[in-house]
């Protein structure tokens, strides 16, 4: 009897997973939008052209659009140190803001598809879940 009501369980998990519509990716893009706004554009600003030699750009980013890893890692663990873009070094210090993987996600869709960036990807919680804290030391 336990073992038929694992299985009956199971089964229904499974069921309801792939029965619950996934988000799309124009509704994690309009996500990605408010959190952006909240957490984003006071550094990166308005438009994603970043601040001088303080803040790198997200708008034709190369490092973004090449480092998409990398960029989701300094949105989970934040990002200390020098980086490239588009060929101007910049040195300085991005906090780790406590957003979760799936508003990772969400605002990861966002600036990928923003301001000229055009990213035919999805961006997913898992996908941000995978990726370890490690990446940073390769």
């Amino acid at each position: 009897m336990k073992l038929f009501l694992f299985f009956h369980f199971f089964g229904f998990g499974i069921l309801v997973y792939f029965l619950v519509p996934q988000k799309s990716k124009a509704q994690s893009i309009t996500n990605g939008s408010l959190i952006y706004n909240d957490f984003c554009y006071r550094c990166h600003g308005v438009n994603g052209v970043g601040r001088d030699n303080l803040i790198p750009p997200l708008k034709s980013s190369d490092y973004l659009l090449k480092n998409i890893s990398l960029s989701i890692a300094g949105l989970k663990y934040g990002l200390k140190g020098e980086i490239i873009v588009n060929g101007k070094v910049y040195n300085g210090y991005m906090a780790y803001q406590g957003l979760d993987n799936e508003e990772i996600a969400d605002v990861m869709n966002y600036i990928l598809n923003q301001w000229g960036n055009n990213y035919e990807g999805f961006i997913d919680a898992s996908q941000v879940e995978k990726i370890p804290k490690s990446i940073f030391e390769k």
